[in-house]
């Protein structure tokens, strides 16, 4: 499982021009997960992710956790994060995983976030999607199960 975050003012999610989802301060998460994801690294990332210091004390120090600043996070699923672009021109996901699977993982990774209390909203689920958003810093931190959770 990887987890792009990216630390907004705001951002949002449009499918076929029309705002499917927004949200104020918090966290846009790009979502992928391999073939090998199972549920069982859902909660450890998902308290990896909540509990991660890249918010700024009063004295502009990197000291306070997502759940520290009550802020909001928007759920993005992301294949492409799994892209092999070893050989050729063209990625292969062939590490990624199968769409069901995947789309399960999501959902359950989602309702783990929820859980925290903090407003969590979502893309849809293999839909073509335009994500905007507000970058704040910039800063932007990639979680991966491989390193976090050593198997």
């Amino acid at each position: 499982m990887k987890i792009v975050i990216q630390r907004v003012k705001r951002a949002s999610v449009r499918i076929e021009g029309q705002l499917y989802s927004s949200i104020n301060a918090g966290y846009l998460l790009l979502v992928g997960f391999s073939a090998n994801d199972n549920e069982e690294i859902l909660p450890i990332m998902a308290k990896k992710l909540l509990e991660l210091r890249i918010n700024e004390d009063d004295q502009g120090k990197m000291n306070l956790s997502i759940m520290d600043i009550g802020g909001e996070i928007l759920s993005v699923s992301q294949f492409t994060l799994y892209a092999d672009c070893k050989k050729g021109r063209r990625p292969s996901f062939t590490d990624a995983c199968p769409l069901v699977k995947a789309s399960q993982l999501y959902d359950k990774f989602n309702d783990i976030l929820k859980e925290s209390g903090l407003k969590v909203e979502t893309g849809l689920f293999q839909a073509f999607m335009e994500v905007e958003l507000i970058n704040d810093g910039p800063v932007t931190v990639i979680l991966d199960s491989d390193i976090i959770i050593k198997r």
